[in-house]
Formats: C-alpha cells, sequence, structure tokens
C-alpha cells in the first residue's frame, strides 16, 4: 500500500510542486511535498497536522524535543507549536516526498465522542510513530479523488473523516484524542497558544496566559512546559523570532525594523537572540536568503533548538 501511495504522491508532486517543493491539491488541507536535495533549516510555526513519509527522511525539533523520521513513518503535530525542521535525506534520484493533512479539531471531538474514547494522559503535541496501514489506504483513496474532480466535492469529506477516525483508534490514539477534548488541557493550552499567535508582538503576562487557559498560573506553567517543552516566555521568544526572520527574508525590510514590529525594544538584544536561535546574525541572515544562499547553521542549531 505504501508503494501505492508514493507513487501516487509522487507522480503528482512531479507535476505540480512550485520551487519550494510544496504541491497544495484541489482537496482543502492536503499537500504534497518534494525535495531534490536535503534542505537548509526551517523555522515555522506548525498548525496540527498529520505528515506521511513515504521516501527520504525528514527531522524536526521541539523545544528540547527532536524527531526523525523516515520512509514508512508518521509525525503528528496537535498543537500550534514553533518546529525547526529539516529535510535530511534526499536526492534527484530519491527524492523526499511525503503527504501533509491539516487535522481537523473539530473532526476528531465529533469522532471521540461517536466511539466513546476516554480521557488520556497529556502527551507531547509532536509525536511520530509508523504509519497505519488503515491510514495510509485512506490517503490513497483520497489522492485517487484527484484525477477525478467531480467526485472530490462528493466524497472528499468522508474520506477526510476517515482518516481522522484511523488516526484516533491507531498507534497515534493518545495523542490526537487531546485536541478533541472541548476542556482538555491540550485545549485549555490552545486558547492560550492562540492569544499568543494574535498578540506576539506586546506584552503578555503569564497571568494572562492562565486566565485565558482556565488555570492557576502554577498549572498553566507546568502544563504549558509540558506540552511544548518551552516557557510561555520561550514560545512568545520564538514566535518574534520567526516573525521576525519572515519580514526581513520575504519582505526585506531591516533587521531593526523587524525588530521593532515583533515588540523588541533593543536592536542588541533582538540581535543576539537572534544569532542565537537562527546562526546568523539577522543582517546576513536576510543577506543570505536574498541571494538565494544556504548558510552552514550547524554550529548554532543546538542552540535553536533549546531556546
Amino acid at each position: 500500500m505504501s508503494d501505492l501511495l508514493l507513487d501516487a504522491v509522487r507522480r503528482y508532486a512531479e507535476v505540480h510542486a512550485g520551487p519550494t517543493g510544496i504541491a497544495p491539491t484541489p482537496i482543502p488541507g492536503l499537500t504534497a511535498i518534494r525535495a531534490t536535495a536535503p534542505s537548509d533549516i526551517d523555522y515555522a510555526i506548525s498548525r496540527p497536522l498529520a505528515c506521511l513519509v513515504l521516501q527520504g527522511s525528514k527531522r524536526v525539533a521541539m523545544g528540547s524535543q527532536t524527531f526523525d523520521f523516515s520512509a514508512g513513518d508518521s509525525l503528528l503535530i496537535t498543537s500550534d507549536v514553533p518546529t525547526i525542521s529539516q529535510i535530511t535525506r534526499a536526492s534527484t534520484n530519491a527524492p523526499y516526498y511525503s503527504l501533509v493533512l491539516d487535522l481537523d479539531v473539530a473532526a476528531v471531538a465529533e469522532l471521540a465522542a461517536e466511539i466513546k474514547l476516554g480521557p488520556v494522559p497529556q502527551e507531547s503535541p509532536v509525536q511520530v510513530e509508523p504509519s497505519d496501514a488503515d491510514v495510509a489506504d485512506a490517503a490513497l483513496r483520497l489522492m485517487r479523488l484527484i484525477s477525478r474532480p467531480a467526485a472530490i466535492p462528493v466524497l472528499q469529506a468522508q474520506l477526510v473523516r476517515e482518516i481522522h477516525y484511523w488516526l484516533l483508534v491507531g498507534k497515534h490514539g493518545p495523542v490526537i484524542r487531546q485536541i478533541g477534548r472541548p476542556q482538555s488541557h491540550a485545549q485549555r493550552l490552545a486558547r492560550a497558544v492562540a492569544l499568543l499567535r494574535a498578540e506576539f508582538a506586546q506584552p503578555l503576562p503569564v497571568e494572562r496566559l492562565a486566565s485565558t487557559a482556565g488555570m492557576s498560573v502554577s498549572s498553566f506553567y507546568q502544563h504549558f512546559r509540558a506540552a511544548t517543552s518551552l516557557s510561555p516566555l520561550q514560545f512568545q521568544k520564538q514566535l518574534r523570532l520567526i516573525e521576525a526572520r519572515r519580514l526581513m527574508t520575504s519582505e526585506g525590510i531591516s533587521a531593526s525594523d523587524a525588530a521593532f514590529s515583533v515588540g523588541y525594544e533593543s536592536v542588541q538584544q533582538f540581535t543576539r537572540e537572534y544569532r542565537r536561535m537562527f546562526g546568523l546574525p539577522p543582517g546576513k541572515d536576510r543577506e543570505a536568503a536574498m541571494q538565494g544562499a544556504q548558510p552552514d547553521r550547524s554550529a548554532a542549531r543546538g542552540e535553536g533548538i533549546r531556546a
């Protein structure tokens, strides 16, 4: 089954992947990924998703945790968390291929209620497990819909729902189940994360975040750190730095303007923290990105992961 899914994703991505290797599909939330060489380190705020790796290897870090996975593995992210990722094995002869599906929190909640799944202990929002055959089978049937456009509006919803079902009852069940419980710690923390994403450039006292999550300050801090491997302040810092990097490399603004835009009052502090996370001072990183270079950041990778 995995070979059939790989073939379907390969054929689609070879035609539709853009310069970055991303190939959106006509099915909302479903994306094929292709890379013909190991990638530079990518910094992003990941939303809940399931990623089935079909060929090649990848590494994802969240806080102090690092996950290496390859063909036959699935990555599940169940919260909006800052991640550092890199495709580690890919070549022209054997490209990296994966299929990514955005998770539908409402579908998870509905399915968990229907099949009467009980509560589970809090788990890390990032998990890697061998791909379930039932998930791969449903994903293959979803990919096959693409060649039959008239069938997409009729059948896509039930196939996406089926994938969520198999994820819930399979190896990823305990971690995905958390996002479907309305008053679970994961859902409460998600409200605080949404506030952090919306107002990351503003001072956000931990008391306000805890209140948003409906927790005491001590309970919020404990559960937030357990879920993300970061303190709320470290999480906010990564949001700021990732957005600042996007502003400089995508929109071409200066380092000082980027620093002030994301809430820094000191350019010196911004420069110091930026270099610690990304491995280069802001100006050099912006220049390298504008020139399309991929500078060596290996000396700072550990610092970025721990930030």
